[in-house]
């Protein structure tokens, strides 16, 4: 069965969480993809630091909440909230554990950045905003391995 024959079997009532969720994934890891660029690349360099804090808040945050309510849409739209864990396919349980953890790891990351920019006017905080790069680089790690279970759906 071809692609295309699948995705005409999926009701078209899906399309549309679907979408949203799709899309605040694509907005969330294009946020950390810019924000772990401009941090790893700042070598202390002020305005490549706030770039990379501030594709964490203004980008990556709003992204990811919009995939996390799609997430959540998709879910029950397909019904999968109607049985119980252990008939829910593996990558469903691998995109909920990185899309939460990833979220708390986010804010972490928001606060400590966000100390760490607001240090700066003294000269100082980039001690902190190197934290705030090792993890989105962590988060960017995890989003790359939530994007292989969504498209690969391994069991």
């Amino acid at each position: 069965m071809g692609l295309s024959m699948l995705a005409a079997m999926r009701p078209d009532s899906w399309n549309f969480p679907l979408l949203v969720h799709a899309f605040g994934a694509m907005v969330a890891v294009g946020g950390l993809v810019t924000a772990t660029a401009a941090l790893i690349t700042a070598k202390g360099e002020a305005r490549l630091l706030r770039l990379g804090y501030f594709s964490l808040l203004a980008v990556t945050l709003p992204g990811w909440i919009v995939m996390r309510i799609g997430a959540q849409w998709i879910f029950s739209k397909e019904g999968w909230d109607d049985l119980p864990d252990r008939l829910v396919p593996s990558w469903i349980g691998i995109g909920f554990l990185i899309a939460d953890f990833g979220g708390i790891v986010l804010l972490i990351s928001l606060i400590v950045g966000g100390i760490g920019v607001r240090r700066m006017r003294n000269g100082k905080g980039t001690g902190l905003l190197r934290a705030t790069m090792i993890l989105a680089v962590v988060l960017l790690a995890a989003a790359l391995v939530a994007v292989w279970a969504m498209a690969g759906k391994p069991n």
